[in-house]
């Protein structure tokens, strides 16, 4: 054999290889190799909307955090008001109270000052009519004397 007859019969025998593969091998690669591009397209496309949404839930869950703290920051005001009106009233309430209990005990200051004063007044006669029977040394009526001492009291 001849160097030429070789390197023919190789090129020929390298096209059949070359063909075989083209023909049986290369469309499967191509197709794989496609998928997997395919593949990864839509992952890295899932990925941006994945972190899009991301992005949209990070947002929303700030806009979420900034409401609940003004809705605390109200209720916490609302409660100090609150707070603040239920001691006004308790304040209210005492004072109230307060004014009651005065007024219950000088009622009661004045009914025990009038019922001494009865008692007083009841006495001075009962002392008076004594008195003046003894000075004048006889008996006197007791319930004409205390008429007169009584209405006598009553022009003081």
């Amino acid at each position: 054999m001849n160097i030429n007859l070789t390197l023919i019969l190789q090129s020929i025998a390298m096209m059949v290889f070359v063909w075989f593969c083209m023909k049986f091998i290369w469309p499967p690669l191509t197709s794989a190799l496609e998928e997997r591009r395919k593949k990864i397209a839509e992952g890295l496309a899932a990925s941006d909307r994945a972190e899009k949404a991301l992005d949209e839930a990070k947002q929303q869950a700030e806009v979420l955090i900034g409401q609940a703290r003004d809705q605390a920051t109200e209720i916490i005001d609302q409660a100090g008001v609150r707070g603040n009106q239920i001691v006004s009233e308790a304040k209210d309430d005492a004072v109230g109270e307060r004014q009651r209990q005065v007024r219950a005990a000088e009622a009661d200051i004045q009914q025990a000052a009038s019922q001494a004063r009865e008692k007083l007044r009841s006495e001075v006669v009962s002392l008076s009519v004594k008195g003046a029977e003894k000075i004048l040394g006889k008996e006197i009526d007791a319930g004409t004397h205390a008429r007169l001492i009584d209405e006598l009291v009553a022009g003081v």
